[in-house]
């Protein structure tokens, strides 16, 4: 009797064990990796709880002067010829409904990225190189700022471009104007329902984007 209630304890215990291992192997196995580069510049504070809808635009045009982070300089410009090659990264929860660098509120299910010298509120093209996607994004914050870095997406950039998983990408980025104030992502949305890959990428995207 004393042997069979040290082994019912014994099994137990190992019961409990494997369930526990398990859930944390389901919830390794469902989280995504969410890579934005970390510096010492803070966020700023949530001015949109979860779940609310993120109004568009209502910031300002900036291109701003020479900035130091981390020890590394930053001058912002317009380039017009800006085209750059380098590892994209993208942002999303921690830093959704909170202010952008220029005024705006950063909506993780936009098409919207962070850059180090771009204006804000511009365009950009974005392509992957591992799969040849491209999506025009609006530029409205400053990012990211890790060595070999070239631009910082939101979470439904990283989606359709394919790397959201995997959380990093070697990515082309290249200026395409500026974009308009009022935040109207009509452009945006047009340039990409008229890529060829779209069909397959739409409903997870669309899905998460009417939040």
């Amino acid at each position: 009797m004393v042997f069979q209630s040290r082994w019912r304890r014994s099994a137990c215990v190992a019961l409990s064990g494997l369930v526990v291992l398990l859930a944390a192997c389901a919830r390794g196995s469902s989280s995504r990796v969410e890579l934005r580069p970390k510096s010492s510049v803070p966020a700023s504070p949530r001015v949109v709880a979860p779940g609310d809808p993120v109004p568009k635009g209502g910031g300002i045009y900036k291109v701003g002067n020479p900035y130091v982070i981390d020890g590394v300089v930053y001058t912002p410009a317009e380039e017009a010829d800006y085209d750059r090659v380098g590892t994209a990264s993208f942002y999303a929860e921690d830093f959704h409904g909170r202010k952008t660098a220029n005024a705006e509120i950063f909506d993780m299910w936009a098409l919207a990225a962070a850059h180090p010298t771009l204006p804000m509120p511009s365009f950009a093209y974005v392509t992957n190189l591992g799969n040849g996607r491209t999506v025009l994004v609006r530029i409205n914050d400053r990012g990211p700022f890790a060595r070999g870095r070239v631009i910082d997406l939101s979470r439904a950039a990283a989606r359709l471009l394919g790397f959201e998983m995997q959380g990093t990408a070697q990515v082309r980025v290249r200026y395409a104007g500026r974009a308009p104030p009022d935040g109207d992502d009509g452009h945006e949305r047009r340039f990409l329902a008229a890529q060829p890959w779209y069909r397959m990428a739409a409903w997870p995207y669309e899905r998460t984007s009417a939040r």
